[in-house]
């Protein structure tokens, strides 16, 4: 393992923009250079640590909230975080950039359409139909970003751009060494 500063990287973006397989191709580049990281995932967090949670603005902020808390322990002590979470609130985010160690903003972007093409489980479909409240990007707002450190376009580019687009911001501001050998 390499020292290394701890960041974390906040994937963020509607429903099926991208954001898990963007952050598990560079979780895998990464660890291959030898890169302390950690994966925290809307999903797979919902399934413990925050299972007692809805979809309410409130309880979105209150998953951001432990997540956050975990993000910051991890960022502090020099692992790099990669976070994929809608995340649909401004405020919420720069609550998370106030927290958290060497936070940068990614912001994932795919139109609305090309998003519920891409889902594979129907539930833009149920919220189209109006079968599911607080769906964000449909019945529920999402806020762009404003001015995020890096915006993938994962409808105009492959995941392996996408991912040498954050490789190449993390070499640029030395959160990893630049690697010498061949790229992802």
């Amino acid at each position: 393992m390499i020292e290394q500063k701890g960041f974390t990287l906040w994937f963020t973006g509607l429903s099926g923009a991208g954001k898990t397989t963007v952050a598990k191709a560079l979780e895998n580049e990464l660890r291959a250079r030898g890169v302390k990281v950690e994966r925290l995932d809307g999903d797979t967090v919902r399934e413990s640590l925050t299972r007692d949670l809805g979809f309410s603005k409130e309880d979105r902020d209150k998953n951001i909230e432990r997540v956050t808390f975990v993000a910051k322990l991890l960022s502090r002590n020099g692992v790099g975080v990669l976070a994929s979470f809608i995340s649909p609130y401004r405020e919420t985010r720069a609550m998370v950039a106030g927290e958290t160690t060497n936070f940068i903003e990614v912001f994932v972007h795919a139109p609305l359409e090309v998003c519920a093409e891409r889902d594979v489980k129907g539930m833009y479909a149920k919220a189209f139909a109006g079968e599911i409240d607080n769906f964000t990007g449909v019945s529920d707002p999402y806020e762009e970003p404003l001015s995020p450190d890096i915006q993938l376009n994962t409808h105009e580019e492959t995941v392996e751009q996408s991912v040498a687009k954050v490789l190449a911001y993390l070499e640029e501001h030395t959160y990893i060494p630049v690697f010498e050998g061949q790229q992802a």
